[in-house]
């Protein structure tokens, strides 16, 4: 497993497809993953410290969570079957827990868990950048941060794992 870091969640043109990206902290490779309007809001929204005056659903399950004196040790991206990626949230009492990439993050981001990637996933989809185009990544860093999770709208995207579709 390699550890991956959320590089942020842009979207996709012409089909407004979100799209979460997560980089390996030692290494080169990119993970994309398709997700949907509802979840990259709320990435986005915990990237920014977007506070909404009533608690998101990943908030309330990180209150759960809690609540039931559990704690979210890891986030693992495990592999992707049919198109799908799955994950698993791993928690400190030993339970594993499948989850959607998008809400294994959404997840993560809220409770500072590492989120990691299984070494033969990211052989077979993870994608290096060429060093000509990491001012494109540092130009869409930027605009990460001109951005408010309002702008990707609560759309009526269910959200999901799929490599074409919602994670």
């Amino acid at each position: 497993m390699q550890e991956l870091r959320v590089v942020g969640v842009r979207v996709e043109l012409p089909g407004n497809q979100p799209i979460l990206l997560l980089k390996e902290t030692q290494g080169e490779r990119y993970l994309p993953i398709w997700i949907g309007a509802v979840e990259a809001a709320a990435i986005a929204f915990e990237q920014q410290g977007v506070r909404p005056a009533r608690p998101m659903t990943h908030d309330l399950l990180r209150e759960v969570v809690r609540a039931l004196g559990a704690e979210l040790e890891a986030v693992n991206i495990t592999e992707m079957r049919d198109g799908i990626y799955i994950a698993e949230l791993v928690f400190g009492n030993e339970r594993v827990v499948s989850a959607r990439p998008s809400d294994a993050v959404a997840l993560a981001v809220r409770t500072g868990a590492p989120i990691y990637g299984a070494d033969d996933l990211l052989d077979e989809v993870g994608i290096e950048i060429p060093d000509e185009q990491e001012d494109e990544v540092e130009k869409f860093r930027e605009f990460l941060d001109q951005i408010s999770p309002e702008d990707f709208g609560a759309g009526s995207g269910s959200g999901g794992s799929g490599g074409g579709g919602p994670a």
